[in-house]
């Protein structure tokens, strides 16, 4: 982990196109303000984390799902072509 000492009003640049300025400094409370091409997403770890979950989620669902579906088609299938459900 890099990590750098900035005052109020100081940039940190990351890649060519991510700006991190440091905003305001009250006590132990740090506000920064972040400049981005609309492509990067940007979210506090804690909201991150929470998106990464429910998207496992969705997809342990989807998974699920798409098993359940493919059985139904399989037994279709085979009521189409004259075999027993």
């Amino acid at each position: 982990m890099l990590v750098l000492s900035r005052k109020k009003d100081e940039v940190i640049v990351v890649g060519d196109d991510i700006e991190i300025t440091v905003v305001d400094i009250r006590g132990d409370q740090v506000k920064i303000g972040v400049s981005a091409p609309r492509s990067v997403s940007i979210h506090r770890k804690e909201v991150f984390d929470a998106i990464r979950n429910e998207n496992r989620e969705a997809a342990k669902s989807a998974a699920g799902e798409v098993g359940r579906l493919a059985e139904a088609l399989r037994k279709r299938r085979g009521v189409d072509q004259g075999q027993p459900a």
